[in-house]
């Protein structure tokens, strides 16, 4: 399914008062299109004028928004790349390694943790930590993707994380990989993940970071902004005040991701000249493993550099 937005119904459109503070309307931020899949339409970014949040307002109306998660969605879609394939399993391989390396810094799974991931997709991270620690692995996410082969095993949940029916205190680890920008409640994703944390259990969170060195030099074609998925732009304040107002402890703040921010620099790069034609994944597949390489010294001080990504581990205070 596909929206076209230039024939939509008013209707599509909802109003949201800020997330942070709850006030309504907002001035003016940036416009963004949806420049990776070229679907029609402008939307519209907004700073609070009470907290300084950045929020999409209007945004699509959760009713409408499915429509936006199709199957051309990057994380969803099944295409086949070609000569490339094993370059890009191998890619996504090393996403799930790098998520993983960031989780053991701060918590020490075996056969007895209970993890949730929220947000889970296709079910590929959940799938490693199960086999490698024998972790129970339980995932949520906004679209019904059960059938997928690495989901098997792992008792799954589709719909809103805060309705799920997942019991208090029931997991050693929660994480959200770049599902809080999406979120149409974010306070509330937090307080449930407060509420079936152990005590002591810990929250993972990575989302894109509105002042890093991508935004300041893509602007409206950043692909942080991905209009209209992303409700809320966070840089380094708010996201840790997010944390602090549900309840939670942060543990420690990374300037960086498990996602690379080498995709945000292609992309962006591409974005740029396209001007929201869309990205067509199957041919840019090539120049962008080429682009990687060329990069790599760069790309080696990732960590030190505030290029994209942001993480920050949290903890339920005992």
């Amino acid at each position: 399914m596909s929206v076209a937005l230039s024939t939509a119904a008013p209707s599509l459109f909802e109003d949201v008062a800020c997330y942070g503070c709850g006030r309504p309307g907002g001035r003016a931020f940036i416009d963004a299109q949806d420049d990776l899949t070229g679907k029609a339409g402008t939307f519209h970014f907004v700073i609070c004028e009470t907290c300084g949040l950045a929020f999409q307002n209007p945004r699509v109306s959760l009713d409408h928004i499915r429509g936006f998660y199709d199957d051309d969605y990057i994380a969803h879609r099944k295409t086949n790349w070609g000569l490339l394939n094993a370059a890009f399993n191998r890619a996504m391989n090393q996403l799930d390694a790098a998520k993983d390396r960031i989780v053991s810094r701060y918590v020490g799974l075996n056969a007895s943790s209970a993890v949730l991931d929220v947000g889970c997709g296709v079910g590929t991270f959940l799938q490693r930590l199960r086999q490698r620690y024998g972790a129970a692995v339980t995932g949520v996410d906004f679209k019904n993707l059960a059938s997928y082969p690495a989901l098997q095993g792992t008792e799954f949940h589709c719909g809103l994380f805060y309705e799920a029916a997942l019991a208090d205190r029931r997991f050693d680890l929660v994480t959200m990989w770049h599902f809080l920008e999406h979120d149409y409640d974010p306070l509330h994703s937090l307080r449930t993940a407060h509420r079936v944390l152990k005590r002591g259990g810990h929250l993972v969170i990575e989302v894109p970071r509105l002042d890093s060195f991508t935004f300041w030099l893509f602007r409206d074609r950043w692909p942080g902004l991905q209009a209209p998925q992303h409700t809320v732009l966070y840089d380094r304040t708010h996201l840790l005040q997010f944390m602090e107002r549900a309840g939670l402890e942060v543990v420690d703040y990374l300037p960086y991701g498990a996602f690379p921010a080498y995709f945000y620099l292609f992309t962006g790069t591409a974005f740029l000249m396209l001007k929201g034609r869309g990205l067509n994944l199957k041919r840019a597949i090539y120049p962008y493993f080429l682009g990687r390489v060329l990069m790599a010294p760069v790309l080696a001080f990732e960590k030190h550099l505030n290029l994209a990504m942001q993480t920050v581990v949290c903890r339920r205070p005992q």
